[in-house]
């Protein structure tokens, strides 16, 4: 037991840069694992990651500006859906992905009913 922390002392502290936040969103857009195929046929592993933009959204129903994390994707579909509201509160749970998302989603419903 005692080596073990040892170790882990020695070494610092383990990164996981491949495992996503989840206080953006994301839309179901995950970190992809694969390899690298050249001519050679030499394979090595390496890592996709997702388009993730820092992105300043208006919000009418709370009428202010929230400053989000999130993906590309979801900024064409905010743009098709007219308007981060629309999106939230059209889009489904489990498409939504992230807890942020949901409880963003909440907020919005909750001021609406209060109107």
């Amino acid at each position: 037991m005692l080596g073990q922390n040892l170790t882990k002392l020695l070494r610092g502290p383990a990164t996981a840069f491949y495992r996503l936040r989840m206080d953006g969103l994301f839309g179901g857009v995950a970190v992809q694992h694969g390899n690298n195929k050249p001519k050679s046929l030499h394979k090595t592993r390496r890592i996709w990651l997702p388009n993730i933009q820092k992105v300043t959204v208006y919000s009418a129903i709370l009428d202010k500006k929230l400053k989000l994390r999130m993906t590309s994707r979801i900024l064409r579909t905010i743009d098709k859906k007219g308007g981060l509201d629309n999106y939230l509160l059209e889009t489904k749970d489990k498409n939504i992905a992230s807890p942020l998302g949901l409880e963003l989603k909440q907020t919005l419903q909750k001021a609406l009913n209060a109107k």
